[in-house]
């Protein structure tokens, strides 16, 4: 009985020991993630489109979710090979394997805690990420939409253009108030066989762009010859149709939960693109297997960190960056594999692990029988 207490003890402590440090790097890991990328794309997205500051930070608060997800295996790690490798600097995993202590018992509670964030990353990635992911997406398309209503001004001219900085469209406003445009006109230029000039009474601001009601349009060919004229009692000047296409097109699944996209490894289900299809198969198997890297980072964690006795600084940080490095390596290689069809979907999301999980069992068992 007391030596089951002193078990509970020694458990208790090591998971002080890792939660402290894992809470750490998961803010110097997400910190990372979204310096060099998040932050980048957002920038990008502020001085390209226009994209207000407030918003940028809703859609940060909304990304947070998928980053947290990735930096929870990285710090699992982290807080694993820096917990053991400070515990064989201090003689402390020493005096444990004197009093005779194995090392499957030591590493059990590390091996719950790994499991425990295992179920959290999959429970957060299957019903918070797929929320928040689609509802950024949707929130920057807002954003662009509403982007030039130029409230309270008179007289004005706004230019949106396409690719090769071209003129795409001109509009002209008399009057702008709570949304609402007075005396519209549009020169319409996206066709390259025709130009359209749009004229309105009325006008006003809706998700989808600026929607007209009861327009005239004019259809003019290149040389100047009208072609015809029509009335139309509401039309829509949607600023985001390109950018949806853009995030249509690079849509891999990450706003669908697991179960939404079960039905699309059917064959025949669909009559999405087969590279669409490809995406959705393998974000599948990512979502399954992201949750066991956390595991297997625990096994080729632990005997990395144990270190002899002659070694007195901690070498934790340097064992941690390279796995995780190596890892995502691997990673990048076997899903861009997977997204190109030279690999099945299932072996290309689970590659990583398997080479991962081969190499730290083998440390793992090294270790258990040489210490």
């Amino acid at each position: 009985m007391k030596r089951l207490s002193d078990y509970k003890i020694i458990d208790k402590f090591l998971l002080k020991q890792i939660i402290e440090v894992f809470i750490l790097g998961v803010i110097v890991f997400t910190s990372i993630i979204f310096a060099s990328d998040t932050f980048i794309s957002l920038i990008k997205q502020i001085s390209t489109y226009g994209m207000s500051i407030r918003i940028a930070v809703m859609i940060i608060l909304l990304n947070l979710p998928a980053v947290i997800v990735m930096t929870i295996p990285m710090s699992v790690l982290f807080a694993t090979v820096m917990t053991i490798n400070k515990m064989c600097l201090q003689s402390e995993f020493t005096i444990l394997k004197a009093c005779g202590i194995s090392l499957n018992r030591i590493s059990k509670s590390i091996f719950i805690f790994g499991i425990v964030m295992a179920l959290v990353t999959f429970i957060i990635n299957e019903t918070i990420v797929p929320v928040t992911t689609a509802q950024s997406k949707t929130l920057a398309l807002y954003s662009i939409v509403q982007r030039n209503i130029p409230e309270g001004k008179k007289n004005f001219t706004i230019k949106e253009l396409k690719d090769g900085n071209l003129l795409k469209r001109l509009f002209y406003v008399e009057k702008c108030e709570d949304r609402q445009f007075s005396n519209v006109s549009i020169l319409d230029l996206s066709n390259d066989n025709k130009i359209q000039i749009l004229e309105a009474k009325t006008g006003t601001s809706v998700l989808e762009g600026w929607q007209f009601d009861n327009a005239s349009v004019y259809t003019i060919s290149k040389e100047g010859k009208t072609l015809n004229t029509s009335w139309i009692e509401k039309t829509v000047a949607d600023f985001g149709s390109d950018i949806q296409k853009q995030l249509d097109k690079k849509n891999d699944g990450s706003d669908y939960n697991i179960f939404e996209l079960l039905p699309y490894l059917k064959k025949g289900y669909s009559d999405l693109p087969d590279e669409i299809l490809l995406k959705y198969q393998v974000r599948f198997w990512e979502k399954l297997a992201l949750p066991v890297t956390t595991v297997i980072f625990v096994l080729i964690g632990i005997p990395l960190a144990i270190t002899p006795p002659r070694v007195r600084h901690n070498r934790g940080f340097l064992f941690s960056i390279a796995v995780i490095f190596v890892y995502y390596i691997i990673r990048a290689f076997s899903l861009s594999l997977g997204y190109n069809a030279v690999l099945n979907p299932s072996i290309a999301a689970n590659i990583p692990n398997v080479i991962i999980g081969i190499i730290g069992a083998m440390l793992y068992y090294r270790k258990s029988v040489k210490i």
